[in-house]
């Protein structure tokens, strides 16, 4: 099982071969990515327009690929523990249109400081008000803002970028109409603004209708009941999002 494969192991991913750096992880993204479809869209052409904000080890776009095989992507990855695995996983697969870009998505350009525990877990540290988790290294990363890419037609928008959902929407607000669909990842972390309404009254200004998804309780188990809220609570919300006009 890829549960318990070790970092670095090589797997099979329907006819992809992936380069993991954590099983329980690649697990994870397997079961929500291929067998729920969680970023699954229907687009409107053979060859969409994608926006992968996170991209991570590249599950995703090997999704969108096996979908859309004729996909146009960009791929958006700021951790330099990651990105070398995303690089792997595109280029020995021989995705052709895949553009990978190793910056973190901000409000602002320039570089921030950024914690990464070297596998799945990763934050700007503007993010991590309750302190750095013991064995996290410490970078200096660059960034880019969502709204520079938002400047034609985007089909699908797809968004894990660690907490920064929020800020990263409203510096585009102006600019998200370009967008058709997206599915953004909501964090509730401990310390963290709660930004979840805020988040959906840009989406509903700018004429997007919503549904609010919270996975599994395997991958998600804080929002099932019985429910149960302190300040230390972590949960994690999919929001679909469409333009109807």
């Amino acid at each position: 099982m890829a549960k318990v494969q070790k970092p670095g192991s090589l797997v099979r991913c329907l006819n992809y071969r992936v380069r993991i750096d954590d099983g329980p992880d690649y697990y994870t993204q397997y079961k929500d990515i291929f067998i729920h479809r969680i970023y699954h869209f229907e687009a409107l052409s053979p060859a969409p327009y994608i926006l992968d904000c996170g991209s991570n080890i590249g599950m995703s776009i090997l999704y969108y690929k096996h979908v859309y095989p004729k996909a146009q992507i960009i791929g958006f990855e700021p951790n330099p523990a990651v990105f070398p695995y995303l690089q792997e996983n595109i280029a020995h697969n021989n995705l052709a249109d895949v553009q990978l870009v190793q910056v973190a998505m901000a409000a602002q350009g320039g570089k921030l400081t950024f914690y990464s525990d070297g596998k799945y877990g990763s934050c700007l540290a503007e993010h991590m008000p309750g302190g750095i988790p013991e064995g996290w290294v410490k970078y200096e990363v660059p960034c880019v803002g969502l709204r520079d890419y938002l400047i034609k037609p985007v089909d699908f928008l797809k968004m894990n970028i660690e907490g920064a959902e929020w800020e990263v929407l409203a510096d585009s607000r102006d600019r998200l109409r370009q967008v058709r669909e997206m599915v953004i990842e909501y964090h509730h972390l401990p310390n963290l603004p709660r930004t979840l309404h805020r988040i959906l009254e840009v989406l509903n200004s700018q004429g997007f209708e919503y549904l609010i998804n919270d996975f599994d309780p395997e991958t998600n188990s804080g929002v099932f009941p019985p429910f149960h809220l302190t300040l230390k609570s972590r949960y994690y919300l999919l929001i679909y999002a469409k333009r109807m006009d």
